[in-house]
This record gives structure tokens, C-alpha cells and sequence, in this order.
């Protein structure tokens, strides 16, 4: 089996067995950040989050992960939607994955997808979730950025 085909097959008995009454806690969405060859110092100095429950060191930390509840919650609480660029679709997939905060006008380029087919995508290209809960001032922070250990561009 080629490496692609080995980690679509991965991918999609890792979602399979995140089905109703699980939390999405399966391998790809259980919190843990993702390393690879080309992981960032970004990653490397943010604390990682795990589940809700854990809690940012003080306030304008960097904070790293994969766990899909804490990033929807993230999102939620700041009344983000999930979406992606419009015309960077490929292959019936979502392309460019972001949030839009419509609180702050709606961007145009950006087309709102479900939560679902956003994780998908997110857990596809194994990306890691870096954000801000609040800013060092202690207000409430908007920052993030979805990168990957496998791109040098990440």
C-alpha cells in the first residue's frame, strides 16, 4: 500500500470510529499535537491543551491543539463559523480552512461549511490549532493559525 493510500484508509477508520455518543475522541482529534519534520517553534513554546478542562498558564499564552471540542468551543464563544476560501476547493474537499467572525462584517470570499467537514479537513492534513484564549491585557483574543508539521510553509 503507497503512503497516501495508507493514510486515507487511517483517516477514514479514525472517523468511523468517532460515530454518535463518542466525543470525537478518536487518535486524530484526542488534543495531542501533531509533529512532524517540519514542526514549528510556534509549536513548540505554546502550552498544549488537551480538553476543556485545561486551563492556559496566564493570560497571552500561546496555546496549541488538535482537540476538536476545545477548538469549536474556542470558536463558538467568539461567535466564529466554520469556513473556507471560496475557489481553493480541490477534489471536492474543502480548501483553505477558516473561521469567520461575522461580528466584524462578514468577509465575502469565505463560504460557511459544517463543523464536520471542517475537523475533516483539519484531521486530513493533520494540522495543529494555535490560538489565544485572551490577550496579555486579559481581553478576550481572536488570534489563530492552523499549521502543519509536514509543510515547510505550514
Amino acid at each position: 500500500m503507497h503512503k497516501d493510500d495508507l493514510v486515507k484508509a487511517l483517516v477514514k477508520s479514525l472517523l468511523a470510529d468517532s460515530g454518535p455518543g463518542s466525543r470525537g475522541g478518536s487518535a486524530a482529534s484526542d488534543g495531542g499535537v501533531r509533529t512532524g519534520q517540519h514542526t514549528s517553534k510556534s509549536i513548540r513554546y505554546s502550552q498544549e491543551i488537551t480538553s476543556v478542562d485545561d486551563e492556559p498558564e496566564r493570560p497571552g499564552r500561546s496555546l496549541v491543539t488538535t482537540d476538536h471540542e476545545v477548538i469549536r468551543r474556542w470558536a463558538e464563544a467568539r461567535k466564529g463559523v466554520p469556513t473556507t476560501v471560496d475557489g481553493s476547493e480541490h477534489d471536492g474537499h474543502a480548501g483553505v480552512l477558516r473561521f469567520d467572525f461575522p461580528a466584524n462584517g462578514r468577509e465575502a470570499r469565505l463560504r460557511e461549511i459544517s463543523w464536520a467537514e471542517w475537523f475533516r479537513a483539519f484531521d486530513e492534513r493533520r494540522l495543529n490549532f494555535i490560538y489565544q484564549e485572551e490577550r496579555s491585557d486579559g481581553k478576550q483574543s481572536n488570534f489563530f493559525r492552523l499549521e502543519s508539521p509536514d509543510r515547510e510553509d505550514g
